[in-house]
């Protein structure tokens, strides 16, 4: 029987890619999403038509229990519940560090940590009851050695994620493997927008690779780390950043 996997923030970026590649390792998917409803269905029908999986593309605001709790229920109720979890939905607010308000700070924890926080004990009970369950957070080299005014909210979310991955896997042990990834600069859209050429080629002089990531590099790691391969990785934060030598 297929595993299912349940990604938040799945019609965009990193999570769109994931949702392809795991999707071609015939993975039932569940794209969740919030505003991306156009981009999200169309990639449901591409996994469907091309792939041959189950996929539900499902709109829910992962800081709202209410909103999850329907969500995780839809899903045990056509695909029989959550295997995988990627809690990969995140938003960076990225502004002057004199004109970040206290909501806005807020709104990124909501989100990026208390979103994945709720995620992850809602789909728990499953894991647990089939003795069997992996859970993948998106972190990122921001939640490590970053240090920049602009984006202090959104670094600090991704920090206190990995906070969050070494509780969860204690708490979830043995059964529930749950590990964290640190992307470092990996050019999906939101991450290259608005940047200039100059910039581009600044920050890839930081990387010992001499380039960005790209998205699919970031999947072909989730796919091994939710594999059989990986049964003995567990409560553990991997890089995934080129040799990043400085923060952007």
């Amino acid at each position: 029987m297929s595993k299912t996997v349940l990604i938040t923030g799945g019609a965009n970026g990193i999570g769109r890619a994931t949702a392809i590649e795991l999707a071609k390792n015939k993975y039932d998917i569940v794209i969740n999403y919030l505003t991306s409803e156009e981009k999200a269905l169309q990639l449901q029908r591409t996994l469907i038509e091309e792939y041959g999986v189950n996929c539900l593309a499902i709109k829910a605001d992962i800081s709202k229990e209410d909103e999850v709790d329907a969500m995780v229920s839809q899903i045990e109720k056509q695909l029989g519940g959550v295997d995988i979890l990627i809690n990969n939905a995140a938003i960076d607010l990225s502004n002057l560090f004199h004109l970040k308000t206290a909501d806005e700070f807020r709104r990124t924890l909501d989100v990026n940590v208390v979103g994945a926080y709720i995620c992850s004990r809602r789909v728990y009970s499953h894991m647990k009851q089939q003795e069997y369950g992996r859970i993948i957070n998106i972190s990122s080299t921001n939640g490590i050695n970053t240090y920049f005014p602009m984006c202090f909210d959104y670094d600090a979310s991704k920090a206190a994620l990995i906070s969050l991955t070494h509780n969860l896997a204690m708490q979830f042990a043995p059964y529930v493997n749950v590990n964290a990834i640190a992307p470092g600069f990996i050019g999906t859209e939101n991450e290259l927008d608005g940047y200039d050429e100059e910039f581009l080629k600044e920050e890839t002089r930081k990387i010992l690779v001499e380039r960005y990531g790209q998205p699919e590099e970031v999947a072909y790691l989730i796919k091994f780390l939710i594999s059989d391969q990986a049964d003995y990785i567990n409560n553990t934060v991997i890089r995934i950043d080129g040799g990043q030598k400085g923060s952007c």
